[in-house]
């Protein structure tokens, strides 16, 4: 859209540009087409765009994919958008402020991309809403003030390098692919402005994502401050160090995200960080009847696809939204996908209702007497060859998980699982969508 074009949407809708909403709108359409050539739009894609606008981006979407959904804050701009795409089904329009968008639902459209000419004033706020682990994006094209965007990917040595860049980058490869001047803007801001490609990571160890958040609180919260001073006393520094290989003298600033990665990982006791599985714990055998024949270790067990048996626990919150785990990608079996909030084998002559607690327990850190069982599903093949019984239990409080096991955990609204299992099953565990139909029959 050119500025003369921008001017008139904005005048028959009254819209006086506000600098307090951050509102510069894009007046260069090779400019926008540049930005968006950057999602590598596919048919099947769907994509949510924050702050479109008068929909100078958007005009490059439309049309090229499964779905679009356009969130604008302004009310007036986001009728403007419902008015022009009215006769289209595949663009949905939300009038709702970014910040407190409930990106759950977004799950249930994947393959999901993320486009914004986010506004400086609230654009970390955004992102940290949109884009924090968990989210459902393969690919995330946004545009902020240059100096924001150089955050984003600055290394250590430079001035730009801090807890934003680390945290980012802890989920995610960034490029900075264009830099956008001022006069491409209406009315013009007093900043130049970046646009930076960000793209998932798959190539960072296991971790845990809490710990690490705290422990840069911790190191960049005084970063002139030396890092042993600041850190937690709980790890002999002597082993920190020797570990990372730099001096004593340290600061939070002069380490890589790797190192701060494995500074988590020292930092990190839970007893269960560096164990996916055991392949050698005993598992009782059993028959088709569920009658035990004998024992053999985890990984003969699933190497022959003998019958054996696991549990499945379901974890609701007190509005009711179920507790979903995605698997580490370091499980011998469905690695990288969604899952019950906790499931795990029986051992050899274990009872189903002591193991259910058990791996709540260890799993999730909830602590349980007992648990409501809700049904029993035979081995097959979608199971794993396992006999499941599934168990119910609420809960409200913390969570602490292995990192090794889980890559990270949310709640989602029974409605949300219902379509995204529906859309997408190949984004959960076979086992899961058996219990989660057993489940669904039981509770009505």
């Amino acid at each position: 859209m050119t500025e003369r074009e921008i001017r008139k949407v904005l005048d028959q809708h009254g819209v006086l540009p506000s600098r307090q909403l951050g509102q510069n709108f894009l007046t260069d359409t090779e400019t926008a087409r540049g930005i968006v050539d950057h999602l590598d739009l596919m048919p099947e894609d769907t994509v949510i765009e924050v702050g479109p606008g008068t929909g100078a981006l958007t005009q490059h979407v439309v049309g090229r994919v499964r779905k679009v959904i356009l969130v604008e804050f302004d009310s007036r701009l986001a009728a403007a958008l419902k008015e022009k795409y009215a006769d289209r089904d595949d663009v949905e329009v939300c009038h709702e402020d970014a910040v407190n968008f409930d990106l759950r639902r977004i799950f249930a459209e994947r393959p999901v991309k993320f486009l914004g000419n986010l506004p400086y004033a609230s654009g970390g706020a955004i992102m940290k809403n949109f884009l924090s682990v968990p989210h459902p994006f393969k690919r995330a094209v946004i545009m902020l003030q240059k100096e924001v965007i150089d955050r984003l990917s600055a290394l250590p040595g430079h001035g730009d390098y801090g807890m934003l860049s680390l945290r980012v980058q802890s989920a995610w490869h960034v490029e900075t692919v264009m830099e956008v001047p001022p006069e491409v803007f209406y009315p013009q801001p007093q900043v130049d402005s970046s646009v930076a490609l960000l793209i998932p990571r798959e190539d960072l160890p296991c971790f845990d994502r809490r710990l690490f958040d705290e422990l840069l609180r911790r190191g960049f919260g005084q970063r002139r401050k030396q890092l042993h001073k600041l850190l937690p006393d709980s790890v002999p520094w002597q082993h920190v160090i020797g570990a990372l290989g730099v001096p004593t003298t340290v600061r939070a600033e002069e380490l890589d995200l790797h190192q701060w990665l494995t500074i988590t990982h020292l930092f990190d006791n839970h007893p269960l960080k560096e164990i996916p599985q055991k392949g050698a714990e005993i598992f009782d055998r059993v028959d088709e009847n569920d009658q035990v024949i004998g024992q053999a270790t985890r990984s003969e067990i699933h190497e022959k696809d003998w019958l054996h048996r696991a549990v499945h626990i379901f974890v609701f919150n007190k509005r009711k939204d179920l507790l979903l785990q995605l698997r580490s990608r370091l499980k011998d079996k469905h690695p990288g996908v969604w899952d019950s909030s906790a499931a795990g084998h029986l051992d050899a002559g274990e009872d189903y209702a002591a193991c259910a607690l058990r791996e709540l327990q260890e799993e999730m850190g909830i602590e349980k007497e007992s648990l409501v069982e809700v049904g029993k599903i035979a081995a097959c093949a979608n199971m794993g060859w396992e006999h499941v019984v599934i168990y119910a239990a609420r809960h409200d409080g913390a969570l602490r998980f292995p990192c090794s096991e889980i890559e990270s955990v949310q709640w989602f609204p029974l409605e949300v699982i219902e379509r995204w299992i529906a859309h997408s099953p190949e984004d959960f565990a076979t086992g899961f969508i058996e219990c989660w139909h057993l489940f669904r029959r039981s509770a009505m």
